[in-house]
């Protein structure tokens, strides 16, 4: 039994309705964002550990992202990223830990956050090509 015309085009249509609401993440993504670094900021401003704030809000992002694929940890960090750079008053005392998403340690404490200075160290070992080497991966999934 051939297929109508009119079944064609329902069915046409049906796949580019998926293939759009699958994009929905990019239009939605600004709350993710928002919602991503909110974790991990107020995490690290309680005194937790990167490793345990970034594994909180990088599942956040996960589970709150719609698109046919899986949010890349380092797509997670420069979201998380431009939440706190675009709206820096929301979170206040958060861009001392922001190096950590890509690599940086900070020696910053909770306690450290109510002082007009912070102190930050800069891994010397840390480079982006001891990644590509082979070296272990930051963010590995």
């Amino acid at each position: 039994m051939p297929r109508s015309t009119v079944h064609r085009l329902l069915c046409g249509v049906g796949v580019i309705v998926g293939l759009l609401g699958g994009s929905s993440a990019a239009w939605s993504s600004s709350d993710t964002e928002q919602k991503g670094a909110r974790v991990y900021c107020f995490m690290r401003s309680s005194g937790n550990a990167h490793e345990v704030s970034w594994n909180a809000a990088y599942a956040l992002i996960k589970r709150q992202s719609q698109g046919l694929f899986k949010t890349s940890p380092e797509h997670a960090s420069v979201m998380i990223t431009e939440a706190v750079v675009n709206d820096p008053g929301t979170f206040p005392d958060c861009g001392q830990f922001l190096g950590d998403l890509f690599g940086g340690a900070t020696t910053a404490t909770a306690a450290s956050l109510g002082s007009t200075s912070t102190a930050t160290r800069t891994d010397n070992d840390f480079s982006s090509d001891s990644y590509a080497a082979g070296g272990d991966e930051r963010y590995s999934y």
